[in-house]
């Protein structure tokens, strides 16, 4: 392999050609290789598969977000709501099938007593899936 060239002053200076000619074999050889094995792919296996019934998937139940201000005030889905109309809408709600999910968020500063007043509606009027939604200090910031 020759790294340089003969010149007047005997000095041999690089040569500034890069070679390609292996790198195109390799290509080509690659190349061959790919349309040999193109075939192999597309071959299917002939299955003869089961067939079955499946009964539809469960209906995904409703979420009710029941909401305590600072002041007490109740919300249901955003909606301001009483807390004496409270226990018929708790009713009517565990009437449906499925029945919802009821998430309770309660601003920190309200009366426990408020709470414990809609846990006991709840707890009366039927509905057996109740959950607290709480706020973690990273989304706070």
């Amino acid at each position: 392999m020759a790294f340089g060239g003969f010149n007047e002053n005997g000095k041999q200076a690089p040569i500034a050609d890069i070679n390609v000619t292996p790198m195109v074999d390799v290509m080509l050889v690659l190349l061959v290789i790919f349309i040999i094995t193109a075939p192999l792919f597309t071959h299917a296996i002939k299955l003869d598969l089961p067939t079955a019934q499946s009964s539809a998937a469960p209906e995904k139940p409703e979420t009710i977000s029941l909401s305590i201000n600072g002041e007490g005030k109740i919300f249901w889905n955003n909606d301001p709501i009483e807390q004496k109309d409270l226990a018929a809408k708790l009713a009517q709600a565990a009437q449906k099938s499925p029945q919802p999910e009821l998430q309770l968020r309660a601003d920190k500063s309200t009366r426990y007593e408020i709470i414990a007043q809609v846990m006991s509606a709840a707890q009366t009027s039927g509905i057996t899936k109740m959950g607290f939604v709480t706020e973690s200090k990273e989304t706070k910031q």
